[in-house]
């Protein structure tokens, strides 16, 4: 099977211990650590900026990758750059200049993704793939930590892939949202190889090491 690479959101990590939660998670063999940015007003929830970027590029050299869900992002994507991204992705809900947005994000030297909302049909991104290095499919409706998986976007991920390699685009899927040991089978066979995962690696029983085991032992 075709590797996975996780990519551990911090949101459901304990920001008074920030600095040891990623290092347990990188000794534990996550790939990248995933930023949420939310505005609360694009997603009902306040939570990260730049600042926390900058911090968290301090603290490792493991890939940044940061989600911008916030109103007018062209204005802040070099801000996010600047801070350490390495992936910054942009909602095409919000997003009219979608595709100057996205070259800009690969001329500041970062990755490009376009993000689509469980809501938002996958044919919304067709006119930017020439210009994106992969695409984040919601398969919750984004702002907090924890909720549930919706079944329903798996069939979205599947035209997603299908767009794509119409295209001739090599671009992975990426997935965040409820992503657990049980759910990631389903978005894998549907073409999801970017794992965003919170709650089930923070907040894992058995701790942060075993609930990474567990996701990679999932598509094994």
């Amino acid at each position: 099977m075709q590797a996975i690479t996780i990519s551990t959101s911090i949101l459901s990590a304990d920001f008074a211990c920030l600095a040891d939660q990623i290092h347990a998670v990188e000794a534990a063999g996550a790939d990248w650590i995933h930023i949420d940015v939310m505005d609360g007003s694009f997603v009902p929830n306040i939570t990260m900026g730049p600042f926390i970027v900058e911090t968290c590029r301090r603290i490792t050299s493991l890939p940044l990758d940061v989600h911008l869900m916030i109103d007018n992002p062209e204005r802040h994507i070099e801000a996010f750059a600047q801070a350490g991204a390495t992936n910054l992705s942009i909602h095409i809900e919000n997003a009219p200049h979608a595709f100057r947005s996205l070259e800009q994000i690969q001329a500041l030297g970062c990755k490009a993704g376009i993000v689509l909302n469980p809501g938002t049909p996958a044919a919304a991104m067709t006119s930017v793939i020439p210009v994106i290095d992969f695409v984040l499919v919601m398969t919750v409706n984004p702002g907090f930590s924890g909720q549930k998986f919706i079944p329903a976007v798996v069939g979205k991920i599947v035209q997603v892939r299908q767009l794509l390699n119409q295209q001739g685009s090599s671009a992975p899927i990426e997935v965040d949202g409820g992503i657990t040991a049980e759910t990631l089978p389903l978005v894998y066979s549907a073409g999801a190889r970017l794992i965003v995962a919170a709650t089930a690696i923070f907040k894992y029983p058995a701790g942060i090491a075993a609930g990474i085991q567990a996701l990679r032992s999932a598509t094994a």
